[in-house]
């Protein structure tokens, strides 16, 4: 099967089994979105959602957060991975979205990057989920399954990863298609185990040719 074929199958399947595809972290308003990603790193999101409505009632606005030492908003995310660096990160980023942006949370990847605590990954999800820009961001899920079903091949890194699945999936679709991933990823293609007999993709996938072998 061909590359495009291969993208065609697979977009045809999450069409029909998950038609509606769109992140589970909640969240308002494009800076409570941010906040939320920047505490998702390396942790779920049900966490993420336990955090963050007394997080942002304390902190509604970049103001708020950029004008507080970290160790106060750490008593609020101590719960999630890796609290100190991510306290820091979020007043940083808060600080610099008033020196930088004028509170204003920006739409271009480059300049989300500019950020503290906001690397490609979390640059695409805010431009494609704010702003249904065709950024695909690749987490450690959409990165396990592309590679599993054969959408990217022999991608060493997320970077890699992202240029070969935006080449393929159609612009109008990449916002979608990067939400499919990583439900997939979360709930059937499992890094441990993947739900194989649940999953109406092995016809495609190279994982799980490989896998029936055994």
């Amino acid at each position: 099967m061909k590359k495009a074929e291969l993208f065609d199958f697979v977009i045809q399947y999450f069409e029909e089994t998950m038609a509606i595809a769109e992140t589970e972290l909640n969240y308002g308003n494009a800076f409570e979105l941010i906040v939320a990603v920047v505490l998702s790193a390396q942790c779920t999101d049900k966490r993420v959602n336990q955090i963050t409505p007394e997080l942002l009632k304390r902190f509604p606005t970049p103001q708020k957060m950029a004008e507080v030492e970290s160790a106060e908003v750490f008593d609020y995310i101590k719960s999630c991975s890796y609290p100190n660096n991510k306290a820091k990160h979020l007043v940083g980023m808060a600080q610099k979205l008033i020196e930088l942006f004028d509170s204003i949370v920006p739409s271009d990847v480059d300049d989300l990057q500019k950020l503290p605590g906001v690397g490609r990954k979390t640059a695409n999800v805010i431009a494609s989920v704010v702003y249904n820009k065709p950024t695909m961001a690749v987490d450690t899920h959409v990165f396990r399954v592309a590679a599993r079903i054969g959408l990217s091949t022999n991608a060493k890194t997320p970077l890699a990863t992202e240029l070969q699945l935006v080449k393929y999936f159609p612009e109008e679709l990449i916002s979608k298609a990067h939400h499919w991933l990583i439900l997939h990823g979360r709930y059937t293609c499992m890094a441990r185990k993947p739900k194989c007999e649940k999953c109406g993709l092995t016809e495609v996938c190279k994982y799980y040719k490989r896998e029936a072998k055994k």
